[in-house]
């Protein structure tokens, strides 16, 4: 609550701040959330910081981090879009100046895709912050996947692996996962290997 509390004073939010940020953590804090809990946010907020000197404005993507997940239902396909709607009707009740309103969903709409412009220096951090657990260790990223497959306890294995595959051959076809010199140095190489080896392991139970 402090890390919200002190962001929202640098960008002089008002009114009823704490109670916006208890319901953040609140909806992250949802036992459904195997993954994309409590954790994840704290995760990615550090993340952030870390590459807090490459963004123009630190503090408006650290709102966007705290609302990126804020809506969250595997069963839908539009959480990013609900959860940049969420931070547009929250922000504006605290007064937040309107431009920033407009900055912070546009960077929770852009989680959608994790695909920053070349000089989006706000979305490159944001969206590396978030994709920093593909860089985990082998044991770290193992834990990861094993949270995505509990959210997506209601898919059957077959139907999981078809989507989770697809989505990891999006990802290792991209020039580079993240956008910012720093992600591409402490991630990259990581990320890579461990995208590499779980796609390998869900197209073994195809063969």
């Amino acid at each position: 609550m402090d890390a919200w509390l002190g962001c929202c004073r640098r960008v002089r939010a008002r009114d009823d701040v704490a109670g916006v940020g208890a319901r953040l953590i609140a909806s992250y804090a949802e036992p459904a959330r195997a993954y994309h809990g409590l954790d994840h946010l704290v995760d990615v907020l550090i993340q952030v910081d870390r590459l807090a000197d490459v963004s123009l404005d630190p503090d408006v993507v650290r709102l966007a981090a705290w609302f990126h997940d804020a809506v969250y239902d595997p069963v839908r396909a539009d959480n990013e879009t609900r959860s940049a709607a969420l931070a547009e009707r929250e922000l504006r009740t605290l007064r937040v100046d309107p431009a920033v309103v407009t900055e912070v969903a546009r960077l929770v709409r852009l989680t959608v895709t994790h695909d920053p412009g070349p000089d989006d220096r706000n979305g490159s951090v944001l969206c590396d912050a978030d994709l920093a657990v593909l860089g985990r260790d082998e044991s770290g990223y193992l834990a990861y996947a094993q949270a995505i497959r509990a959210e997506y306890g209601h898919l059957d294995d077959a139907a999981f692996r078809a989507g989770r595959a697809d989505v990891l051959r999006r990802l290792l076809a991209r020039p580079t996962l993240y956008g910012t010199t720093e992600g591409q140095r402490r991630w990259e190489e990581a990320a890579r290997r461990n995208l590499t080896r779980e796609l390998a392991t869900l197209q073994s139970y195809d063969g």
